[in-house]
């Protein structure tokens, strides 16, 4: 494993572009998540990733 979980993955091609992933990112971090959004080329999707997490969390 590489060491993030993905929260939610929004497509890249929606008509809002990154702007859901970067709102949810924003609400978790809010909850006191280290949420990011990453581009993910291979599925062309923006993901919202918590970076040293593992899945029990």
């Amino acid at each position: 494993m590489n060491g993030r979980m993905v929260l939610e993955r929004f497509p890249a091609g929606g008509p809002r572009g990154s702007w859901p992933a970067e709102e949810f990112a924003q609400a978790c971090r809010l909850r006191g998540q280290a949420a990011e959004v990453v581009m993910d080329l291979s599925t062309d999707a923006f993901l919202v990733i918590v970076r040293g997490a593992t899945a029990a969390e």
